[in-house]
């Protein structure tokens, strides 16, 4: 992909497409795409940003053929292009709601090719004065390739809206998955976390700092494969040590609660308490007595782990939730942690990668901020 940027009208989130998901949709039920129906029909209203078909990935058997004149350079790259518009897509049904516009399953017309279509109003973030996170999320996911991260296939906009093409993860939020069994069972934990663990792996390889790792923001596809998604509180760090207090309480390790420089490993913290949550079924540090209760828990690391957690999980767990940054377990070891290798197959540790090792350049994120 070339280094120059795509510069956006106004920024915008996540993003995707279905491995393994059925062709026989069905398109406009009722009342549930009325509202990108009638923008189909809208005059003046075509999006108009470049989607490479490269980006979408359908097989290749699927593609249209391109000419000369519609092949676009991008440095040494030939990458051809196609613009869409949502006369380009059958609409299914509502996947969610969120607090800037909807999710849909959508399908393109000429590869049967599915995804997640999400639908963002720009005047609603706008107004909440979050254009540059959006824009930051965008930028970020669209270079990120790793089989436990969300994809982010492409993008395109109207007047009044930004729409996503993301990688549908065909099981949903793993959360609802979380509250419906309260806890998982010690190997199915162990899955997730290994799953997660090498995803993040991945991104800090990229100078990438997730900042929100919680339940809410891990899907899972029709495999259960973990997808990490929602990059919003994301940021690319080359060794600077940020200050900005985000994410979700429960997760913040006690540098950010201080209001403390941080570094990547916030998520190291973060995968603690998921780790935790998962064996336990809520968050260690969680005070439901008040907000400055659960402050002082997280800054004294009062961690009390109950006598259902094996031995090994718990050694896992105290390593993690270290208050010293510096002294929690990098995750090149979590993935070698006797109880990640005790739960997890063979086959899926042979996967995994040691990306301290990597000579892979990350030159492409160095302008998102």
């Amino acid at each position: 992909m070339a280094s120059k940027q795509h510069k956006l009208p106004v920024p915008t989130a996540n993003k995707a497409r279905v491995p393994g998901a059925k062709p026989g949709l069905k398109t406009k039920p009722p009342s549930v795409n009325k509202t990108l129906a009638d923008r189909v029909t809208s005059k003046g209203n075509a999006p108009r940003n470049k989607l490479t078909d490269a980006q979408l990935m359908p097989p290749p058997t699927s593609l249209p053929k391109m000419s000369k004149e519609q092949t676009h350079f991008a440095g040494e790259d030939r990458v051809p292009y196609r613009q869409f518009t949502l006369h380009d897509f059958h609409i299914a049904k509502t996947l969610g709601r969120g607090k800037f516009g909807r999710v849909y399953l959508a399908k393109l017309k000429s590869t049967g090719f599915i995804f997640a279509l999400k639908a963002l109003k720009k005047s609603e973030f706008v107004e909440s004065q979050l254009e540059k996170q959006v824009r930051r999320e965008i930028e970020i996911q669209m270079h990120l390739r790793h089989p436990n991260i969300l994809r982010l296939f492409g993008y395109f906009w109207d007047d009044d809206m930004i729409y996503l093409m993301i990688e549908f993860a065909g099981k949903g939020e793993l959360y609802k998955q979380l509250r419906k069994l309260g806890c998982f069972p010690e190997k199915q934990a162990a899955i997730f976390i290994a799953q997660i663990a090498d995803s993040l792996d991945y991104l800090h390889s990229k100078h990438v700092i997730h900042r929100d790792i919680k339940p809410e923001n891990l899907l899972l596809d029709i495999n259960d494969v973990v997808k990490l998604s929602d990059f919003g509180w994301s940021v690319h760090s080359t060794g600077n040590r940020r200050t900005t207090l985000c994410g979700t309480l429960d997760y913040l390790p006690p540098e950010m609660v201080e209001a403390r420089d941080h570094t990547e490993k916030v998520d190291l913290w973060s995968l603690g308490v998921l780790t935790y949550e998962f064996l336990v079924g809520n968050p260690p540090f969680e005070d439901l007595s008040s907000v400055k209760a659960t402050y002082k828990r997280i800054s004294k690391v009062d961690l009390r782990i109950p006598d259902t957690v094996s031995a090994e999980a718990a050694d896992l767990i105290r390593k993690l939730l270290v208050r010293n940054p510096n002294q929690r377990l990098p995750l090149s070891e979590v993935k070698r942690h006797p109880w990640i290798t005790a739960n997890v197959s063979p086959e899926l540790l042979r996967r995994f990668k040691d990306y301290s090792k990597t000579t892979e350049s990350t030159h492409h994120l160095s302008h998102v901020q």
